[in-house]
């Protein structure tokens, strides 16, 4: 074995993972204004309102029933999302498939953006050491999302073959996925809070 190669793995690894993070964090940092948070945002607003609810409408009408996306399901419940996908039909499971590998890859770029950038607004400049890595959570919700949609493709284009292990990997980066994501909207919460409290203390000083 080289000493040198052995020496250097494990003590490299750290650097080698803080490396993308870091440059990462000073990208989302040098486009979080204002100019940039507004066009985000309006991209993010049209996915809900236009592409995904067509989309959803769509599966519901190619599956005769409303089912809506698995994406959407909340709790952990495999059992149910095998249900899905076998009632979806031929003709919904490639209609899903192909929004999730088009559609839904793009959105979780948006909206991990969107929720990176309001963050290092909120908190940019804070003395503590944490909140310089806060704008990096909304893309760990990005890839639970991106792992959950593998599993979800997989489930829909295997069929009728069901994997019972796949379902559980679905439901299990699902739930990661959701509480990454309420993990988001619970720091922008606190730090709109935290904004009010401060801008309320200076106007009553003032």
């Amino acid at each position: 074995m080289n000493p040198k190669l052995s020496a250097a793995g494990p003590a490299s690894l750290g650097p080698a993972l803080l490396r993308p993070m870091n440059a990462l964090s000073r990208f989302i940092d040098r486009i979080a204004t204002w100019k940039i948070l507004i066009p985000l945002l309006a991209l993010y607003i049209s996915f809900p309102a236009y592409w995904l609810k067509n989309a959803e409408a769509t599966i519901n009408r190619l599956a005769g029933k409303p089912l809506g996306p698995i994406d959407l399901t909340f709790g952990f419940d495999p059992a149910r999302t095998l249900r899905m996908v076998a009632d979806y039909g031929p003709a919904a499971r490639a209609y899903y498939t192909l929004i999730e590998l088009t559609t839904d890859l793009v959105y979780p770029i948006v909206y991990s953006l969107l929720w990176a950038v309001v963050l290092t607004l909120l908190f940019r400049g804070k003395a503590y050491k944490p909140f310089g890595w806060i704008a990096l959570l909304p893309f760990i919700s990005l890839l639970f999302d991106y792992l959950e949609n593998a599993t979800i493709v997989g489930l829909l284009t295997t069929y009728p073959n069901q994997s019972v292990a796949l379902a559980v990997l679905c439901e299990l980066f699902k739930l990661a996925k959701w509480l990454t994501f309420g993990g988001v909207i619970s720091l922008v919460l606190y730090g709109l809070v935290r904004l009010m409290v401060t801008q309320w203390r200076t106007s009553s000083q003032g």
